[in-house]
Order: structure tokens, then sequence, then C-alpha cells
């Protein structure tokens, strides 16, 4: 499982040009499933989203989660992550998961998340969404479950 993490000022995703989310302060995560992950995966990712401490602390140090921050969490489903444009000039999407195998670990990330008392808002599964972000920092970080970086 991959993940691109932004911490945000503001996070909007839109489908068919109606606002399906909006959130202010916060996260927006653009979350990609390998064809080999499991819950073992999504444990990793909701534990590092939840707890990653990359918002200012009362003297301006990252020190504080999303949740310690009050801030929201937007979750994108995105098969993109696992493009590999390693050769050619199109990207293969051979190590993204099926459709129904990455929607139930998507949502096991969505379940893990709100478990752990986070406001969690989503994306549309399998839909053309527009995102809209406004990083804050710009504070950005890229998490993969299997430790490749």
């Amino acid at each position: 499982m991959k993940a691109v993490v932004q911490r945000v000022r503001r996070g909007v995703v839109l489908v068919e040009d109606k606002v399906l989310a909006e959130i202010e302060q916060g996260l927006v995560v653009l979350l990609g499933v390998a064809t080999d992950d499991t819950s073992v995966d999504v444990n990793y990712m909701v534990d590092k989203i939840a707890n990653l401490r990359i918002f200012d602390d009362e003297k301006g140090k990252l020190n504080l989660s999303v949740g310690e921050a009050g801030g929201k969490v937007l979750i994108i489903s995105n098969f993109t992550l696992y493009g590999d444009c390693r050769k050619g000039r199109r990207p293969s999407f051979t190590g993204a998961a099926t459709p129904t195998k990455a929607r139930d670990l998507y949502n096991m990330v969505l379940t893990g998340l709100r478990r752990k008392g986070l406001n969690v808002y989503e994306g549309k599964f399998q839909e053309k969404m527009v995102v809209e972000i406004t990083n804050d920092g710009p504070v950005t970080l890229l998490l993969d479950s299997k430790k490749a970086f």
C-alpha cells in the first residue's frame, strides 16, 4: 500500500462538478492498494496516518498528529500510485490491486482511522474525481507499507 500524505489548509473532492467532501485543516491522503496487500498493510497505514507528527505545536515544532491538532482526514483512492513508468511511455498498472480487493482494503483504512477517533471524509471509489488541495507548508510525505522508501 502506498500513500501520498499532504498537510493541508483545505482539501476538496468533486465528482461531476459537485462537492462530495471538503475539509479545512488536516490531511489529504491519496491511497493506492497493491495486488499483494493485506490487513497487515492496512494496519501499517492506519497507524502511520493517524500518528504522523506533522502539525505545529505551540512552539512551532512538528510535534502533533492530525487528531491532536484537531484536523480532519480526506482519503482519496488512487490506483495510479502503482503506475510503473520504467518502460515505454504508457504506465503499467499491473501492480495495482483489482477494484474489488482495493475497495475492501480502502474501506478497512477508512474504518481503522475512524476507530481511532478521527474525522474521516472520502472520495468516491472508482470515479473520476477532481481533487483540490491547498498544501500547508508545504508538507508532503510518501508512505509505503512495504517500506520500499
